[in-house]
């Protein structure tokens, strides 16, 4: 029987990686990002890839998201909320708008699709994976939104643990650090980079398909005995203490 999971944020980046592990270990994928132009391009000719137009921040596209996923059988054996969006700058400067945008699709787009999820979650007594951020674990200056929406993502995956362990369902966290994506190689300067990799032990970014292939595990039978547990694929940077100075101004 072909497993089915759900993908938010699945148009590029991590959520697209993580779709294609899923995809070739041969799992029916339902790939939802708000992108529909792109999800369209990436998911084309793809068997077994759903692509999905919807914006988990808004109530009534999750309402969609569920009728759809309801169409490929009654149970989802792994949701993987990975959609997010990041806001960065001083807390003097962060209006209530900006802390509003972050936390609408990182903390309430969670909570929506995990809550409306739950019964079909329930039937293949499946696996949620929240991905947070090595913000979320370390604080960090800049990013007063942004890193208090992961930290509340960390939280609601053990709150998820606890009470839906009774059901067969499994929930963990991962907490990326610094990633090799096309967005980050734009904005970071030289500077930011070089003091990147002097902070990280293992002196270098992470992959997309590197934090892929935890989400992958953590959704697979390999890890049916593990929970509400949060783990930072960072490359050891949290290991290295707090804050970098070239993020601070």
């Amino acid at each position: 029987m072909t497993k089915l999971a759900l993908v938010t944020g699945a148009a590029r980046g991590i959520g697209l990686a993580t779709s294609k592990l899923f995809l070739a270990d041969g799992w029916q994928v339902v790939m939802l990002d708000r992108d529909a132009d792109e999800l369209a391009t990436v998911t084309k000719g793809i068997e077994g890839a759903v692509p999905l137009a919807a914006d988990v921040s808004i109530p009534e596209d999750v309402e969609q998201a569920v009728t759809e996923v309801a169409k490929y059988g009654a149970g989802l054996s792994a949701l993987v909320n990975n959609a997010g969006v990041a806001d960065f700058g001083p807390i003097e400067d962060t209006t209530f708008a900006r802390w509003r945008r972050v936390m609408e699709t990182n903390l309430d787009g969670v909570f929506l699709m995990s809550q409306a999820l739950t019964p079909m979650l329930k039937e293949a007594k499946g696996a949620i994976v929240n991905i947070a951020s090595i913000s979320g674990l370390r604080a960090s200056t800049l990013r007063v939104a942004y890193g208090t929406s992961k930290a509340a993502v960390m939280h609601l995956t053990q709150q998820q643990a606890a009470e839906l362990g009774e059901y067969g369902i499994r929930a963990n966290c991962v907490c990326p650090g610094p990633v090799r994506t096309k967005l980050a190689m734009a904005v970071h300067s030289p500077e930011i980079i070089a003091a990147y990799h002097d902070a990280i032990p293992l002196n270098r970014y992470g992959s997309e398909e590197e934090i892929g292939h935890l989400i992958h595990f953590l959704c697979s039978e390999k890890a049916s005995y593990v929970t509400g547990q949060i783990i930072a694929a960072d490359g050891g940077f949290e290991s290295t203490g707090i804050g970098l100075p070239a993020l601070r101004t």
